[in-house]
């Protein structure tokens, strides 16, 4: 059932008015015709009898447009209701043939400049803001609703393994490891390396006593505790004091180590394979799965929050900013102005154009779908203001062209 607004509570009180209006003329004209007869005035008389046929013939045409007058089934009455299939086949007809004509349409496009119109429009920013209104408070919630959360995880599944087994991962590891291979880069990376290990081993010696502590015997009763810690404290001290020095027998060995691993990994296959095998391993884990299908929950929650920012959202006022700068740029483009009237003239046209009797059809189609009477009152309630102007003017005029035909009438007995 058809939601009635309020602007349809208001056509449909002035319609009411008009129709007391006319109705009340009338009932003046019937007044005076009265008055005429009782006080035998000719002229009155023949102003009222003319008023009264005048709007009693008008009322007649107007009801019959909408319904049967008084409820009687009069021929060639209730026009709009009965007649509904036949309106629509040739209102079908009428916009096929008279609008859907290249030659008017072609003029009509050059005059119009649809490019330049359209992109004066998105570039000022309060028809921006309202597209983007748009877009912010229906189509993007609206998508969001309609797509199931299960679906965009497997996509998001699917498609980041697919691109994680197109990846050689040991090509990468080889080019990000092959600039170590040079001395100065190499041996700047490894003392940083090196600094920082010594300065964990002196921040953390207490957790290394600890450690010792926990693995010596009881009935030492703590007294190694001491020797030991300190002796494996500066044993790894005094190593990594002396891989600092770059030409020492431990930093020789440290850099024979990397030169070979890379060396494999740029050469070996198996070393390649290997290591492609460690991340996608990695990446099966059910936490990075975990983390994988979180990604979408976080999107939607971000974007869901975002909107309901309403004036402050940064997708609305992101989305108002691409519009207004995407109709800025199509103004300052005279090429594409070109282009897009081109395209609108020559291939939407074209698609319009060879279209056009199905787009007659689907008119006729639609308005015989209808209900004949929810029509009538559709259409009254639009137009039925002012065709109680007609009612008014045949009220008044006729009244005049009774007077009219009244004089002429005496001047015909006057002279003949």
């Amino acid at each position: 059932m058809e939601t009635v607004t309020d602007q349809d509570i208001e056509k449909a009180k002035a319609l009411k008015k008009m129709k007391r209006f006319a109705l009340s003329l009338l009932g003046i004209a019937v007044l005076l015709f009265i008055i005429s007869i009782y006080f035998k005035i000719p002229m009155l008389q023949a102003f009222s009898e003319a008023a009264m046929v005048g709007g009693i013939a008008d009322w007649f045409a107007v009801v019959a447009l909408f319904r049967h007058p008084l409820g009687i089934p009069i021929w060639h009455t209730a026009i709009i209701p009965t007649k509904k299939n036949e309106i629509g086949e040739n209102l079908g007809n009428f916009v096929s043939e008279e609008f859907l004509n290249r030659e008017k349409l072609e003029i009509k496009l050059d005059e119009f400049n649809f490019a330049t119109k359209a992109s004066d429009w998105l570039s000022q920013k309060e028809n921006a803001d309202k597209i983007a209104n748009v877009v912010a408070i229906n189509i993007i919630p609206g998508i969001l609703r309609t797509i199931k959360d299960e679906d965009v995880k497997r996509f998001i599944q699917v498609q980041f393994k697919e691109k994680l087994e197109g990846i050689n991962f040991g090509d990468w590891v080889a080019l990000a490891l092959e600039p170590l291979q040079k001395g100065d880069l190499k041996n700047q990376m490894l003392t940083n390396l090196l600094e920082v290990m010594s300065a964990e081993l002196t921040n953390n010696k207490d957790l290394i006593r600890q450690k010792v502590k926990a693995s010596t015997p009881l009935l030492s009763f703590g007294l190694a505790d001491k020797s030991i810690t300190e002796g494996v404290f500066n044993g790894l001290q005094d190593f990594l004091n002396e891989a600092k020095k770059p030409e020492s027998v431990v930093r020789i060995k440290i850099d024979e180590y990397i030169f070979n691993f890379l060396e494999k990994v740029k050469n070996s296959e198996e070393m390649r394979v290997k290591i492609n095998d460690m991340i996608l391993g990695f990446v099966g884990k059910k936490e990075v799965q975990d983390y994988i299908n979180g990604i979408w929950d976080e999107i939607k929650l971000s974007i869901t929050n975002d909107l309901v920012k309403g004036e402050d959202s940064s997708i609305k006022n992101s989305v108002s900013s691409l519009i207004q700068n995407f109709g800025n740029g199509i103004k300052e483009d005279p090429v594409m102005i070109d282009k897009i009237n081109n395209f609108i003239k020559n291939d939407l046209l074209s698609v319009l154009l060879n279209n056009k009797e199905v787009i007659g059809d689907l008119i006729s189609s639609t308005v015989k779908s209808w209900d004949g009477k929810e029509v009538s009152e559709k259409l009254e309630l639009e137009i039925g203001k002012d065709l109680q102007y007609i009612r008014i003017n045949g009220t008044l005029v006729g009244g005049v062209i009774g007077i009219i035909i009244y004089g002429v009438e005496q001047l015909y007995h006057l002279f003949l």
